[in-house]
């Protein structure tokens, strides 16, 4: 379980990764992941901001920190009250001091008006369910793509048939916010693979630990948090050990954890199949890439073709 070679295509190395122990909370399992740290990227809670929305679609992120490159999360949104909540459909490598004006963000609240600004806000990231769309929908200039989108995974999931993202995001922040307190942020960790059930749900890589643990909130409770939710699975009775001693007991922990990591290792997606990354922007050795093909969705950012952010997910 500790290698993750098989998730990302040739050439990329994630030789230098390894996976920790799985841990579960309902329909969602995570494995930690821990691996070379690469310092001076600005992280998106404290570095990342956004400034303003010009209009309806178009969203001005700012890195305002003195030095080091932003490396914007991919498919990261911003909610405010009275104010119509934005996500972009891809990442994006800022410098520092630099203001980006993107063209083709999505509204993800139908009908709401008033523009987002630089205060009160707090960020996500695209639950699973709309992220393959998102990615499709990458530079296309309309504020309402997602909307349809939107109305259908609420009314999958019970809700008004709107394409108000907040129903989700903000009305059921009390459950999904459950995720961020029953699976643990390890020392260390920099990145993490998400599984929905049985299945690969997706993999998540930071710079560095710093970086991590700023947007572990938005991953696991609305990336993937709403998809476990959703699946949440019937509570089974649990069944004590059998053990006499100490001594047994350690060892049935033992086995139990060495089941539970073959068990995870088996939905990893197969290797090889017909994957593609194409270059979409670099700032100095920093090279931005989108990512799909074989059941797999996302953008990962490399330095001498070595990842140092990954957000690679199952398509839908």
């Amino acid at each position: 379980m500790t290698s993750l070679t098989t998730i990302l295509p040739a050439p990329l190395d994630l030789g230098g990764h390894r996976a920790g122990t799985p841990q579960r909370a309902g329909a969602l399992t995570m494995v930690p992941v821990y691996g070379p740290v690469r310092p001076g990227i600005v992280p998106p809670r404290s570095g990342l901001k956004l400034k303003r929305v010009v209009g309806y679609g178009q969203v001005e992120l700012a890195n305002g920190a003195r030095e080091g490159v932003a490396i914007v999360p991919l498919h990261i949104g911003y909610i405010q009250d009275a104010a119509q909540n934005h996500a972009l459909c891809s990442s994006a490598l800022l410098g520092a001091g630099q203001t980006r004006r993107f063209d083709d963000a999505c509204c993800v609240q139908a009908g709401q008006g008033g523009y987002l600004e630089g205060r009160d806000q707090w960020f996500f990231v695209l639950p699973l369910e709309l992220r393959a769309k998102a990615m499709r929908l990458r530079g296309r200039h309309d504020y309402a793509k997602l909307w349809p989108d939107i109305s259908e995974l609420n009314r999958a999931y019970g809700l008004p048939s709107r394409g108000h993202l907040e129903q989700i995001l903000s009305r059921k922040r009390a459950v999904l916010t459950q995720f961020q307190s029953r699976l643990e942020l390890m020392p260390g960790q920099l990145g993490a693979l998400f599984f929905v059930g049985e299945r690969f749900a997706g993999l998540e890589l930071a710079p560095d630990p710093a970086y991590f643990a700023e947007v572990w909130t938005a991953l696991v409770c609305f990336a993937y948090g709403v998809a476990a939710w959703h699946a949440e699975p019937e509570r089974a009775a649990a069944e004590p050990y059998e053990a006499g001693s100490l001594a047994g007991l350690r060892a049935e922990l033992a086995r139990d954890r060495a089941a539970r990591l073959a068990e995870v290792a088996s939905w990893l997606p197969a290797p090889g199949g017909d994957v593609r990354l194409v270059e979409e922007e670099r700032y100095l050795d920093l090279r931005l890439s989108t990512l799909t093909g074989d059941g797999l969705a996302g953008q990962v950012v490399t330095e001498h073709g070595r990842p140092i952010y990954a957000s690679v997910f199952a398509g839908r």
